[in-house]
């Protein structure tokens, strides 16, 4: 595992941008590569001078479905077998703070789902689920925002992409934390500051670890990517204004608005 630490990307107010390790509110500039070897440049930053980015720029997100055993119950699913999966695209992306913005092809409920997020730190493939800490970089906050009148729009073909895919419905951030032991996490999120979802990662038919490696025997993951581990109860619709608030500590409050 990565020594403990939060990490984040940044957008200085000159356009430059850099990333470093998030302590109260000061950021430490780094210099390199987040993932492959970085320096500290000696530089510093007061947190309410920059504006955080996405904490990584992944080629992929992989979301899950039906991990969560209490909504899986709730909703008369069954156990799945193996880890049900789509993709998001980082068009999708959206950084702490932003405003998810209603396509104009759809009139119908955006739900927020809090969910934790895996963010791998090198290139791997096969990978043995005691052999996954030396593949992840560390874990950050996501929304899962969804379309969810599409997803059965059409009875022939279950949209989940599309109702999961469009711009600034991936929510992701503020920062990723390393070190961390996955399964002792919860995830709590609130709308309007009224707590909708808190679950533990223990409730998870495939938790974090186990999620990466069998992940890895279907595609590669690649460095920055994320894999999103899936809601449980308490997804609700976002209502235009009402912010809502992704927390797992130590990683931090993710905050986004529907605009």
């Amino acid at each position: 595992m990565s020594a403990p630490a939060r990490w984040v990307r940044f957008a200085h107010p000159q356009g430059r941008e850099g990333f470093g390790t998030l302590d109260g509110g000061v950021v430490t500039v780094f210099d390199g590569d987040m993932f492959a070897g970085c320096e500290p440049t000696g530089e510093t930053l007061a947190l309410d001078t920059v504006a955080l980015l996405v904490p990584c720029t992944p080629t992929k997100v992989v979301a899950l479905w039906n991990n969560l055993r209490a909504a899986a119950q709730k909703q008369g699913l069954a156990a799945p077998k193996e880890p049900l999966y789509f993709i998001k695209p980082p068009s999708c992306l959206l950084a702490d703070g932003g405003a998810v913005v209603r396509p104009a092809s759809y009139a119908g409920r955006i739900l927020f789902e809090g969910e934790l997020g895996v963010v791998i730190g090198t290139t791997c493939v096969d990978v043995d689920e005691a052999d996954v800490d030396d593949v992840v970089f560390g874990y950050t906050c996501v929304n899962d925002v969804t379309a969810l009148d599409l997803i059965a729009a059409d009875p022939s073909f279950a949209q989940w992409t599309r109702a999961k895919s469009f711009d600034t419905f991936g929510v992701v951030g503020p920062a990723i934390a390393t070190g961390l032991d996955p399964d002792a996490l919860v995830v709590t999120t609130s709308a309007g500051g009224r707590v909708r979802q808190e679950y533990p990662v223990s409730d998870m038919f495939f938790p974090p670890r186990r999620l990466v490696s069998l992940l890895s025997r279907d595609m590669t993951l690649v460095a920055g990517d994320v894999v999103a581990c899936g809601t449980s109860l308490g997804a609700m619709p976002m209502r235009p204004g009402v912010p809502i608030e992704v927390t797992v500590e130590p990683v931090g409050t993710l905050t986004s608005t529907l605009a």
